[in-house]
This record gives structure tokens, sequence and C-alpha cells, in this order.
């Protein structure tokens, strides 16, 4: 479907195509659009990528982008401002549940964390708490002499236990980043740390408030949308051909559009898969990203949260063991994440670890998300260097932790660097979360060299 937008239209001096309207590729045409003719392309019926908003149960859920906070989230909040989204508070609490409630707990003071009795008398629980308070005050000092080590090693080395590293940390990091507990400890283990305590992780007390926004995310992805004169949604683009006096951009169906410029607002994986031609630096970078599919569904099934429910929390990581191994997943609890005011319980699962009842099931997705490795880290700090080459430009929340502040800002910087623009406001570090340096475009000449 495409959507012109007239009040948007303008004389531009680039024809210009995104391709992915996710947070870096809406952020990226909504700003080029100020002084170019934009099209943003998206293969799915709607637009938004992880901004997904969905009407149940007479409210308006967020499945996939739910909560930001203004201190890392410094661009998303100006923007926000800017265009005049509401916010409100959200709650960010944080629940452990194993082997359907062997072991359960919550981060909401003395009564959460001993809300299952029997905790005050265990000495695993009470050396996984010593251990919490020894990570939270030694790591961050750790940083510097940390080098490549993964975090297992540096668990290792620093003599931490089984059960600060299985029943708190890694069901923590497995919820933050979407990604199964088992591959947590290959993560290297100063990124680990910088992202933890930049984020206030790694705080027993004054934390960052968190917060959601008004009417779900889809607000604020459909005044965006409007400030961008063509949007064609509902069509996936199979191949984007390349030459030194332009790009053409083919879809699905083979209709082709040339452009002056190309911006790759997708995943990592999928923009390599674009490229009709890429170049050796181009397979290497965006090859160096794997991404790991997660099930997300939404839910009113309790069975999927703590047995005890004092210990419910808005996070709840859960596991337990069946024939088929170690069955993991994280529920959030919508009603108090978003402040929903309904009676039924409202809740999103990511792969689900035990069957939820049919007649409670609401909606059903799919969401990709980055896995980062050491060797995708590495990618990281070159990202940039791929910027501008052959009239191709590339965005996404790969170039940084994987979240939406990290999106935007790719989003923002590549506008920036390809369309003359500045963002309409200031904020310190303002590309803090990407590695970003000085785009030399190339001229024909250079590029036949």
């Amino acid at each position: 479907m495409t959507n012109f937008n007239p009040a948007a239209a303008h004389s531009g001096s680039l024809d210009i195509a995104v391709v992915g309207s996710g947070i870096s590729g809406l952020s990226a045409a909504w700003l080029l659009s100020k002084r170019h003719r934009v099209v943003l392309y998206e293969a799915d019926s709607r637009l938004g990528g992880h901004s997904h908003t969905v009407d149940a149960a007479g409210a308006a859920i967020d499945t996939g982008f739910i909560v930001f906070n203004e201190s890392t989230y410094p661009n998303l909040t100006a923007l926000f401002e800017h265009i005049g989204v509401a916010t409100k508070r959200s709650d960010m609490s944080f629940a452990v549940s194993l082997d359907d409630g062997r072991l359960e707990y919550s981060g909401t003071g003395l009564l959460g964390l001993f809300a299952q009795g029997r905790n005050a008398i265990s000495p695993r629980f009470w050396r996984m708490l010593r251990d919490l308070v020894r990570f939270y005050r030694e790591a961050p000092r750790n940083v510097a002499a940390l080098g490549l080590m993964t975090l297992d090693e540096y668990l290792d080395a620093a003599g931490y236990g089984e059960g600060f590293r299985n029943d708190h940390l890694y069901p923590m990091a497995a919820a933050i980043w979407s990604t199964p507990a088992a591959k947590i400890g290959a993560y290297p283990a100063a990124s680990f740390i910088k992202f933890c305590e930049t984020h206030g992780l790694l705080k027993l007390s004054s934390r960052p408030t968190w917060r959601t926004v008004c009417g779900g995310s889809r607000s604020y992805v459909r005044v965006l949308a409007g400030g961008i004169a063509e949007v064609v949604s509902n069509y996936p683009i199979s191949t984007i051909v390349r030459s030194t006096n332009g790009s053409e951009v083919v879809g699905y169906d083979g209709d082709r559009r040339r452009f002056d410029q190309v911006v790759i607002a997708t995943h990592a994986d999928q923009a390599l898969q674009m490229l009709a031609d890429p170049s050796s630096e181009e397979r290497r970078l965006l090859g160096a990203f794997d991404y790991i599919d997660n099930d997300a569904v939404l839910h009113s099934d309790p069975r999927l949260m703590p047995r005890r429910h004092r210990v419910w929390s808005s996070w709840n990581y859960m596991a337990r063991d069946d024939d088929d191994g170690r069955k993991l997943a994280v529920t959030y609890w919508m009603n108090r994440l978003q402040e929903i005011k309904s009676e039924r319980p409202l809740f999103v699962t990511l792969n689900p670890h035990r069957e939820i009842a049919p007649n409670a099931v609401l909606r059903e997705m799919r969401y990709s998300h980055p896995r980062f490795d050491a060797q995708a880290m590495q990618a990281q700090r070159e990202l940039w260097s791929l910027q501008g080459k052959r009239n191709t430009w590339f965005c996404g929340a790969y170039f940084g932790a994987g979240f939406h502040e990290d999106g935007l800002q790719a989003g923002l910087a590549v506008a920036e660097a390809l369309g003359d623009l500045r963002r309409p406001w200031t904020v310190a570090d303002e590309s803090g979360r990407i590695h970003v340096h000085e785009v030399v475009l190339a001229t024909p000449e250079t590029e036949a060299a």
C-alpha cells in the first residue's frame, strides 16, 4: 500500500529510499524528509518494527518496545518531547521463578527476596546475594583490565558462585537482551558490565525511572510517518542494484525504481541479503551479526507467571526442565508495566516454556534480536566505514546494544551525514551508544579506482 502525503512533499535535492520502518528507518526518513524527497519502504502491513501496539481487552498493549528511561535514552526522550508524544511512569521490577516454583524471588525489597520462606535458610541463596553485592561493587572497577574476556571467563576467574550466575545474573541478562541464558556467558565481559553500569543495573538503589508511551508506541510511529511524503507498506524489497550514478530498488513484484541514495534500515543479515553485489567489507561486517528469533504471545494465562502471586513483577524470568531440556521464558506483566486498568491479567511472554491455554491467547508474534558475541562487537567498531559507499547507508539497533536508543542514534546520524541536516534538539553525547566517525563520500572516479 502506498501512502502519499502532499503536505510532507517538497522540492528536496535528492531522491532517497529508506528500506525498513523500525525506529532507525522511521527516524532517518523523518529527518531526511525535511530537505529531501524520501520514499519509505516496509515489508510488513504495519510500520514500526518492534514498536508494535496491539488492541486487546480494551487496552493498547505494546508487545515489543515497551519502556525507556530519560537518562540512558536521551535522544528518544528528546524526540518524544519534540513531536509531542506523552509518556508516563512505568514499573521495572524483576522476578525469577525456576522449576515450577522451586526457587522464587523478586527484587522488590526484603519481602520480595524472601517471599519464598526457605530462601532465608538457603546457603545457595545467601551466597547469591553476597555475590550480587560484590559484583555490583567490583565489576565496574575491573572493566579496564578485562580485554576480550567473556563473561563466563570473568565470573570463573573472580570466583562467583553458580547460584549468582544461574539464579540471578544470567536470567536478568536473558530478559533484557531476549537471548537464551546459555548464550549470555559468551558475551564480552567488559561490554556487558559497561552496559549494566550505564543503565543503572549495578545499583541497589537510585535506579533510573522508567517510562512508557501513553496510548502505546504506535503513537510516535504515527507522528513520524506523517512527516514522510511517501510510505509504501506491505512491500518487501528483494534486491538493491547499485551503480556509480544511483541505485535501483527492486520490489518483490519486479518493479524497479531509481534513487540517488539508499538507506537500509533493516537487520544486518537482511541488509546483506538485499545487496545484489555486496563488497567484501559489507560481507564481512554485516555478516558478523547473528539473530535470534523470539516468539511473543499476548495472553492472560497466569501459569506463565511465578507460582507465588507476591513475587509477581513487571519482568518475570521463568525456567523449567522437561524431556527436551531446559525451557526458558520471560513474561512481562503488562497491567503493571503500562498501568493498564483491567480486571483481566494481561501478559506478553517471550518463548513460552509451557503451553498457554488456547482460550487465553490474544495475539502471537515473532521478533528477531541480534546476538552480541565478540565477533559482532568487533564489527560494530567498523560498521560506520560502510556509510555512503556506492550510494548506500546502513542503520539499525545492531549498531549499538540492540535497543531503541541505539536504533534511533543510528538513524539520526545517518540522516545527518547523508542529508546535511541536524536533529532539532541537542543532547550530550548524542551518538554515544554507536561508533560514529567522519564519512568521506567517494566520487565516481574514486569508486572506480
